[in-house]
């Protein structure tokens, strides 16, 4: 049989032309008869392999790769976009042992990631969200942006636990509004941590949490279904930074003992382990242990200055679905097959 390869598809969700990528929001199934057509086509996977990687049956395969050839997906040549964004993933996914990964094409190299990022991940919770789960989350503006993308419907015992204290000002980026509003998304209760997110002392953190009712909550995550967190990243002005929490005599003392940036305000090194420094422990958020109990982890972030935090987090948090862009994807697999980082490949 001769080898075929996949080619760029026509946009049916947006009933674009052929020759434009894809939008953020192609459906579920698109993805998936995508996904099998390069395991089959290109990797020379058999159906059966496929079947088990998308959790899928046979038949489902053989369905989606008819489909993909009557829509003219599949010819003899590579001439797309879309082929390389489906390589990143893969090559991402085999890498860093992710189950699945999403890659927001950018306009140009230079182009700001952080709204691509926030469509695909937005796109992403739509389909992912079902009644009866319970769902942490972090922070951030990658976080905020996606709240305009995700379909709003109404799930039954949907319940979102905001991971980490809120912040001393009122700012558009903080835990609790993007908790609350996420909940409202899907007509869910919101579980805040009415805290600040650093507080001065062990014991003041030992106390709010054992003597003001917030065990509850923090027990909450020892029970999720699944995670949704973005990173920060150490060398620039971070949201956390802007926020007036961490001082900048600080922020040099965190860089100096190998800090790339921060998870919830965990802030970690290259190699995704937590730096000694007294702020790990005056953070008002879900430890870590905890979050990596769930079963599905959910990590969306990207820009070039945040590579390196990325590169740590895939071993910190060790995330089961990671969007990012393709610009922050390539970078994070060149550094990474340059012998930096050993990912989390299992």
């Amino acid at each position: 049989m001769a080898k075929e390869s996949q080619r760029k598809g026509r946009s049916d969700e947006a009933g674009g032309p052929a020759g434009t990528t894809q939008p953020a929001g192609e459906s579920r199934s698109d993805r998936l008869r995508l996904r099998a057509a390069w395991m089959y086509f290109i990797e020379q996977m058999t159906q059966n392999e496929i079947a088990d990687i998308l959790g899928v049956g046979r038949v489902t395969v053989v369905r989606m790769l008819a489909d993909a050839r009557a829509r003219n997906e599949v010819r003899i040549t590579i001439e797309s976009e879309l082929a390389e964004i489906v390589r990143l993933e893969r090559e991402l996914e085999k890498t860093f042992g992710l189950q699945q990964a999403f890659v927001a094409p950018l306009s140009s190299p230079d182009a700001d990631p952080i709204s691509a990022i926030s469509a695909k991940t937005g796109s992403f919770l739509s389909e992912t969200m079902k009644s009866g789960m319970r769902v942490g989350v972090g922070w951030g503006q990658t976080l905020f942006g996606s709240l305009p993308y995700i379909s709003a419907r109404s799930l039954s015992d949907f319940k979102v636990i905001s991971l980490l204290g809120g912040v001393g000002v009122a700012r558009r980026f903080n835990p609790a509004e993007f908790a609350w509003r996420f909940a409202q998304a899907f007509q869910g209760d919101g579980y805040l941590i009415p805290t600040p997110a650093v507080v001065d002392s062990l014991e003041t953190k030992i106390a709010l949490v054992e003597r003001c009712g917030l065990q509850e909550i923090f027990s909450m995550a020892d029970d999720l279904d699944a995670v949704l967190l973005s990173i920060g990243g150490i060398a620039s002005a971070t949201t956390f930074y802007r926020g007036g929490f961490l001082t900048e005599t600080e922020r040099e003392a965190l860089v100096a003992r190998g800090a790339v940036g921060d998870l919830l305000f965990h802030f970690f090194d290259r190699n995704g382990a937590l730096v000694d420094h007294p702020i790990n422990d005056l953070v008002m958020s879900v430890e870590v242990d905890r979050l990596r109990r769930a079963p599905v982890r959910i990590l969306t972030s990207g820009g070039a200055e945040k590579i390196e935090a990325l590169l740590g987090a895939m071993n910190l948090i060790q995330p089961t679905v990671l969007i990012t862009d393709e610009q922050s994807a390539t970078r994070m697999l060149q550094e990474h097959h340059a012998g930096g980082n050993q990912g989390n490949k299992s």
